[in-house]
C-alpha cells in the first residue's frame, strides 16, 4: 500500500510539473526545494529495494528536474566541478577554511568540558580528598569513633 501511494504521488508530481522547468514557472519556489529534497536522494542513492527508484527513473521529466537543479545549484556534485580548494606550493590541496583544524579542536574541547561538567554535576563522578582531614586529622571510621568516646 505504501509503495502504491508513493508511486501515485510521483506520478501526480510528474503530471503537475509537465514540461515546466520548475513547479511554478521559470524560477524555483519553496515547493521546488521541498520536492527536490525528497526526489534527489531517491534518484541518486543505492537502495536495497529499487521499485520506487525505478518508477521515478521512468518519469523522465522528474529526472530532468532533479538533474537540472543539481547542475544549477550543486555543480560539483555532477562531476563537472569539485568544491573549491586551493593548490599548495608542493602540489597538495588546501581547503578554503584556514581555521578548520582550530575549529575542530575547539569543538572537541567544548564537548569534553561539557561531558565532564555533566558527569560531575549529576554525581556520576565525584572527587574525594584523600590523606589528612581538617586540622591535620586522619579520617576515622564509625567504629573507631565509638571506641574513642
Amino acid at each position: 500500500q505504501l509503495y502504491r501511494d508513493a508511486r501515485e504521488c510521483l506520478t501526480l508530481l510528474s503530471q503537475r510539473l509537465g514540461s515546466q522547468k520548475f513547479f511554478f514557472g521559470d524560477s524555483p519556489a519553496s515547493l521546488d526545494a521541498f520536492v527536490f529534497s525528497r526526489l534527489a536522494p531517491l534518484l541518486k542513492a543505492k537502495l536495497p529495494n529499487g521499485k520506487l527508484q525505478q518508477h521515478l527513473k521512468s518519469l523522465q521529466n522528474l529526472c530532468n528536474y532533479c538533474t537540472s537543479i543539481l547542475s544549477l545549484y550543486f555543480p560539483w556534485d555532477g562531476g563537472e566541478m569539485r568544491p573549491p580548494v586551493s593548490p599548495c606550493a608542493d602540489g597538495c590541496e588546501v581547503e578554503e577554511d584556514p581555521h578548520k583544524r582550530r575549529n575542530q579542536l575547539l569543538s572537541m574541547l567544548v564537548g569534553l568540558v561539557a561531558m565532564l561538567g555533566y558527569a560531575f554535576l549529576s554525581g556520576i563522578v565525584s572527587i574525594q580528598r584523600g590523606g589528612a582531614g581538617p586540622a591535620g586529622r586522619q579520617p576515622i571510621s564509625l567504629a573507631e569513633e565509638e571506641e574513642e568516646e
